[in-house]
């Protein structure tokens, strides 16, 4: 017996300090991306049991495929390509403990807990960023076009008013749609672009300072947007040539304009030979640029076409709009290159090469939910959980001391090594608690309590048929096993199944109570027959066993 009972302190033991060490906060070393954009090593503290989006505050988003521009061909493998891209972008964010997942066949869900940005974190994660070089208009074809294009509009019946501005028909006015915008740089031309006879579009149109480039007064943008897609105009368009707005409104004096480009629908590259991006600050300007770096081949072909375009505009496009004003290629450009953002912060730089070095999206997402979470009602939660628990706890003691005696109080002190190898194997594995997980915690307490009730019973009942205490402690564990199995076994696969098939909140609820459990069995089961076998030693087999 001794030597059982050594064996049993000494496993006890060993359980005990491997939760301790989980439970201790330490420095780990990562790997991340610096501004260089080359990997260091960094030191973080490593929290053992990190809180959840419903505890320490957060957001939630809801994405699905944006499909109004368009159908997308294969619904379910974009999303499946625009989950390992967003999880790659919220991996770089610097997020603790995100949770990425895809839920049923058309929705990913993103939580994001104990974010303190999260109009950032959001514009981060459903931004297309589809990168494209293209060379802008440099034979003036759409300007050549304008007169043509301004004749088939009067004849859809836009008119020119009295104020200079374009009048479009009732049923035109109910299609106008909104376009978004968002940043450029450039300055405004002086002059009006005025054929012979102007026609609604040329009225509203201003020769920019590069080729292939028009100024749009902002309160006619989407005027003019409306009639550059209107079909009449769209059918008399120059071939391999498109209209695309600059991502921002410049301002000129006091007055806001809209850059519009015509560019070649051909481009010279896209964002899928780009190998890195990092954001920088140019010494000579001193603002904020973001540095590429293409892949072999990808820079072999962005070599040979910059050779042959030497002297013209290229503009830099990303998710369809162009940024900033086009540059002039001076010389051939090889696998290295900068993009300039102006007046933007270092962080906007950050952020732009973080979604160009993810990649871009295959089909676009659209917020369909979102939810917040502050951290004050996170505290409040902590709080009302620990309320709870303390609660629980205390009437369980009592209940178990009163009805027991003895044999409850050896129960309780089992309970103190549940806690502790509970919270560690949450700790080990990794887990982030959440509300639904402290509901978890507090109810595999209870089933913790509920096998030593079935162990109590039988015990009782052999110690009523005249055996001995050893006996019937020993029978007792035997005879209650196979009910405590069974009713653990289909309790874990029922948070198994949570576990699979739930999203965040369900999931934290399921990995408590797993880990919960199986602590509850080792306590009930190993820890609390230890003490009674080290009662039992000291006290005399023939001390008379009270239950």
């Amino acid at each position: 017996m001794l030597s059982s009972i050594r064996n049993r302190l000494i496993i006890m033991a060993i359980l005990v300090v491997a939760s301790i060490v989980s439970l201790v906060p330490r420095d780990v070393t990562i790997r991340v991306r610096g501004e260089s954009g080359r990997m260091r090593d960094t030191t973080v503290k490593r929290v053992p049991i990190k809180q959840g989006l419903d505890l320490q505050g957060g957001i939630h988003l809801a994405l699905e495929i944006d499909q109004t521009g368009g159908p997308v061909a294969d619904p379910s493998g974009a999303l499946d390509r625009a989950l390992t891209v967003v999880r790659s972008r919220v991996d770089e964010f610097g997020v603790a403990e995100p949770l990425i997942q895809r839920v049923g066949a058309d929705r990913i869900v993103v939580e994001l807990a104990g974010i303190t940005e999260p109009g950032r974190a959001k514009q981060i994660v459903e931004r297309s960023a589809f990168l494209e070089w293209r060379i802008t208009d440099t034979e003036n074809l759409f300007r050549d076009a304008l007169p043509t294009i301004d004749a088939a509009l009067v004849r859809a019946g836009v008119r020119v008013t009295a104020g200079g501005r374009a009048a479009t028909p009732t049923a035109l006015e109910q299609l106008l749609g909104g376009d978004t915008a968002e940043t450029a740089d450039t300055t405004v031309a002086d002059t009006a672009y005025s054929p012979d006879q102007p026609g609604p579009l040329s009225t509203m149109l201003y020769t920019g300072s590069v080729p292939g480039e028009f100024l749009v007064p902002e309160e006619d943008f989407l005027l003019v947007d409306s009639l550059v897609h209107m079909p009449e105009a769209q059918r008399v368009m120059p071939r391999g040539r498109e209209l695309i707005w600059a991502s921002e409104p410049i301002s000129q004096g006091a007055r806001s304009y809209r850059p519009l480009y015509s560019v070649n629908t051909r481009s010279v590259l896209t964002g899928e030979e780009l190998s890195d991006a990092r954001a920088t600050i140019d010494p000579t300007s001193n603002q904020a640029i973001v540095l590429f770096e293409l892949t072999r081949s990808g820079g072999r072909k962005f070599r040979n076409e910059t050779r042959q375009h030497v002297g013209d505009y290229m503009a830099i496009m990303l998710d369809g709009r162009v940024f900033r004003q086009p540059p002039v290629i001076r010389s051939e450009i090889g696998r290295n290159g900068q993009i300039e953002l102006g007046n933007a912060s270092l962080q906007d730089a950050q952020d732009l090469a973080l979604v160009l070095r993810a990649g871009a999206l295959p089909a676009p997402l659209v917020i369909v939910e979102e939810r917040a979470v502050g951290p004050s009602l996170g505290r409040d939660s902590i709080r009302q959980g620990q309320r709870a628990g303390i609660a629980a706890l205390i009437l369980v003691i009592g209940v178990m001391l009163l009805y027991y005696r003895i044999a409850g109080g050896l129960a309780v002190m089992a309970l103190a090594f549940y806690v502790l190898f509970t919270l560690g194997g949450l700790a080990s594995f990794g887990a982030t608690l959440t509300l639904p997980g402290m509901a978890g915690f507090i109810l595999s307490l209870g089933m913790a309590v509920d096998a030593n009730v079935l162990i109590f019973e039988r015990i009782r009942e052999e110690i009523q048929l005249g055996k001995t205490p050893r006996v019937a402690v020993d029978q007792g564990f035997e005879h209650a096993m196979p009910a405590i199995i069974d009713s653990n076994v289909t309790t874990v696969i029922t948070a198994a199944f949570l576990f699979q098939f739930g999203t965040g909140p369900v999931r934290g609820f399921a990995v408590t109570l797993i880990v919960g459990i199986l602590a509850s069995l080792i306590t009930a089961v190993f820890v609390t027959k230890t003490f009674f076998l080290i009662w039992l030693q000291r006290r005399g087999t023939a001390q008379e066993l009270q239950i």
